[in-house]
């Protein structure tokens, strides 16, 4: 990272985490490892049905595969140590280990939010231009929206991370957090942090607000097309469509949004962790089933795909 500071007397960190709840260290262990393993499998699951299944071979479904990968390295960067941590003595991480956390976990939080906003924006081609939807969302677009929301994503990552590690810290180095996050290494800081923290809520404003005003914007159009609609059968087709995705957004930007949009607070640490939680697990498990489960398209696919029978009409 450029931004280290070689001036830095803090050479690790100690992950605090769940240290309170001593007692239930085994038991976490066994729930977030059974979680950890049914987000990987649901996430295996829905990329397998859509490479194997040619009904799903649709930019939907493409960028629904790229957001399944994503969400499983998203929580790869980050349960794998908490597993470790649960079940050992010492909760330690050194500088450019945590750094390197903190770096891949922004990466990728940061590209699902440009991600479920790219998704929305098909809902509203597919939905609003039918008849032009194969012509505008051509797999050119598509490659280049993927790869336009990973670039920005992590290039936000980059220089978010650098900020935070060009900070001098001489201790203490208690992390209250079970991983690397903003919010709590920030805290530990021996400067005068303000308008480092005023860019990074900046950078937070572009990532959660931008993509998330697009989307409302794509839905307005979205509904407006749907009234329209002559029959009750065609409205509730056109909104079963849309029901999964925008279960996912409001989680996903309802949990980010209460972590790095709102006002500076001492006293919700215990607080964040538990929402922490809902955005670093129980999300990136939540996709997946949602789709799956909300989804007649992608429940018949993994029907087929298992050698199931398929109603046909």
């Amino acid at each position: 990272m450029q931004g280290f500071n070689r001036t830095t007397v803090v050479t690790q960190f100690i992950l605090v985490g769940f240290s309170s709840l001593e007692e239930l260290q085994v038991l976490l262990f066994v729930i977030f490892l059974l979680l950890y393993l049914t987000i990987l499998m649901a996430n295996a699951i829905i990329m397998t049905v859509i490479c194997f299944s040619r009904t799903l071979h649709t930019p939907m479904y493409g960028f629904l595969f790229i957001l399944s990968f994503s969400e499983s390295c998203y929580t790869f960067v980050i349960i794998p140590q908490l597993l470790v941590h649960l079940l050992s003595a010492t909760k330690t991480i050194s500088f450019i280990a945590c750094a390197t956390q903190l770096f891949f976990f922004l990466g990728f939080a940061c590209t699902n939010c440009f991600l479920i906003a790219v998704m929305g924006y098909d809902r509203y081609v597919a939905i609003c231009h039918p008849l032009r939807y194969t012509l505008i969302m051509s797999k050119r677009l598509g490659l280049g929206l993927v790869s336009l929301s990973t670039v920005t994503g992590f290039f936000i990552a980059l220089v978010a991370t650098n900020l935070i590690c060009g900070m001098h810290f001489c201790g203490p180095n208690r992390v209250n957090h079970y991983f690397c996050d903003m919010a709590p290494v920030i805290k530990l800081a021996c400067t005068d942090t303000h308008v480092k923290e005023l860019a990074l809520f900046s950078l937070s404003i572009l990532v959660i607000m931008m993509p998330f005003l697009l989307i409302l914007v794509s839905y307005g159009f979205i509904v407006n097309t749907i009234l329209k609609i002559p029959s009750a059968e065609g409205k509730r087709k056109a909104f079963a469509t849309c029901a999964s995705h925008l279960t996912v957004v409001f989680v996903h930007y309802g949990c980010a949004s209460i972590i790095y949009l709102r006002p500076k607070s001492k006293s919700a640490s215990d607080k964040d962790q538990l929402v922490a939680v809902t955005y670093t697990v129980v999300t990136p498990l939540l996709n997946p089933l949602v789709y799956s489960l909300r989804n007649k398209e992608v429940k018949t696919a993994l029907k087929r795909v298992l050698g199931m029978p398929v109603a046909t009409k």
